[in-house]
């Protein structure tokens, strides 16, 4: 071999060490990981100690509480009468009267109704149907003139009537009837089958009853909640609670807006699990075993299951809103019967720590794909000399 060849050779040999240790370190700067360690996330939070809560899961004292439902903003108010009158509403109005008429005796002898004096045979009638109640809640009559009859109920109303033809007629009788009741009604929309307006048979209907009203509702009670707006106030309750839960008592009042609306509870699953997506709740109560389980579990290759993490909001004494991070050890056995009584909650994000035994491995495998194409060429051409 020339001197010439040996020069070449080692100038060669030097690039080759010098490319490997370049794509090496580059790998290790860009070395793929579905996130941080177990003990780099203690350690963040230790430093975070005053914005961030660890708790460390060890006995069912540390276990979370059941979420328990928001304190409802609507209350129960007396019932009002069914027969209210108000803006909207269509009346008919009868008004009977006899010897000389008021109004020319336009209707024939009848006989009155129950909330009438005895048959008088020469009693008329003069029925005014299609009476609306004006948007300020009022009516017009003729002879009486303008009544304010918005928040009265209908026997109200009738006196009112009475009093306002006094003079006018001899001892008139008025009956007056709601034909058309807006007043004394909800509106139900969103996931209903019967959409529009509802009107209150009682008074005493619970929003589960206007629901079942309105031809019940559709699609899962899971994930599902119920808007109601009543003049100022917004609620939002999840219909399983207005179902079977606290809010199973809470009765709807004259004038509120229901709407059912699509609100599924999910949690997220991020790290190194089997897979990292987004879960619905599949049941109203999913427990962290039954979460992990969904996800798949922790990886064999690349997760930590000593290190499993539950990210949320907390609310403090003062009801704000303050995040703790709840850590199992699920390499210990009695986790695993922890991680049954471990409640979820809406917006959860569990974590599946990255284990620091895979980064080697990692660093081997990128090696081993950027030079697997250069192992092939130097085989191929061996192959060919020989």
């Amino acid at each position: 071999m020339s001197f010439l060849h040996f020069r070449t050779g080692r100038r060669a040999h030097v690039a080759i060490v010098t490319l490997l240790a370049t794509l090496g370190l580059s790998a290790c700067a860009t070395l793929p990981s579905s996130g941080p360690t177990g003990n780099q996330i203690r350690k963040t939070v230790a430093a975070q100690a005053s914005d961030i809560q660890l708790v460390e899961v060890l006995d069912a004292q540390a276990l979370p509480a059941a979420q328990v439902a928001a304190p409802l903003q609507l209350a129960n108010l007396p019932p009002p009468p069914t027969d209210l009158v108000g803006p909207g509403d269509i009346l008919d109005i009868a008004i009977y009267e006899s010897g000389v008429t008021l109004f020319g005796g336009g209707g024939s002898a009848a006989r009155l109704s129950a909330d009438t004096p005895a048959f008088d045979s020469s009693a008329k009638v003069e029925r005014m149907g299609g009476t609306r109640v004006d948007d300020s809640g009022a009516i017009q009559l003729p002879y009486a003139g303008r009544l304010q009859v918005a928040g009265r109920s209908v026997s109200e109303v009738a006196a009112m009537i009475r009093t306002a033809l006094r003079g006018f007629s001899q001892n008139p009788q008025i009956v007056v009837t709601i034909r058309e009741m807006i007043t004394n009604s909800v509106i139900v929309g969103g996931e209903v089958t019967r959409p529009g307006r509802l009107v209150l048979p009682t008074n005493r209907e619970t929003v589960a009853d206007a629901i079942a009203l309105a031809g019940g509702y559709r699609g899962d009670a899971k994930d599902l909640a119920v808007r109601i707006q009543r003049r100022d106030v917004t609620d939002e309750i999840r219909l399983t609670d207005v179902l079977t839960g606290p809010a199973a008592e809470l009765r709807v009042y004259p004038g509120d807006r229901l709407s059912i609306v699509r609100s599924p509870r999910t949690f997220s699953v991020m790290g190194a699990p089997g897979v990292v997506q987004l879960f619905p709740f599949g049941t109203p109560t999913v427990s962290l075993a039954e979460a992990i389980a969904q996800a798949g579990g922790s990886n064999p290759q690349f997760g930590d299951p000593a290190a499993i993490f539950v990210f949320r909001y907390v609310p403090d004494p003062q009801n704000v809103l303050r995040p703790v991070v709840y850590h199992v050890n699920m390499m210990k056995a009695g986790s695993y019967f922890l991680a049954q009584r471990f409640p979820m909650r809406d917006k959860d994000i569990v974590y599946v720590g990255n284990a620091r035994a895979n980064q080697p491995s990692k660093l081997v495998q990128i090696i081993s794909q950027l030079f697997a194409p250069i192992v092939t060429a130097t085989s191929a051409v061996q192959i060919l000399r020989n």
